[in-house]
């Protein structure tokens, strides 16, 4: 069955503001997610020896090259 009166116009009317809504919705939850991930990234310790190198083949400790 199709719906008797169908005025496309009137439900485009309608139905702009719950589509506003739900886009404004999306773009804050992902805009929010990003600001969460930068800030646990700026917080994070990083690793403890992060400058300490080791050869992989011997097992010693190589110098860092800057």
């Amino acid at each position: 069955m199709s719906a008797p009166q169908t005025n496309i116009e009137k439900q485009h009317r309608r139905h702009r503001g719950p589509i506003v809504g739900m886009i404004v919705v999306v773009l804050g939850v992902g805009l929010g997610y990003l600001w969460w991930v930068s800030y646990e990234v700026a917080q994070s310790n990083p690793p403890q020896g992060s400058e300490t190198q080791i050869d992989g083949r011997t097992g010693e400790e190589v110098a860092p090259t800057y």
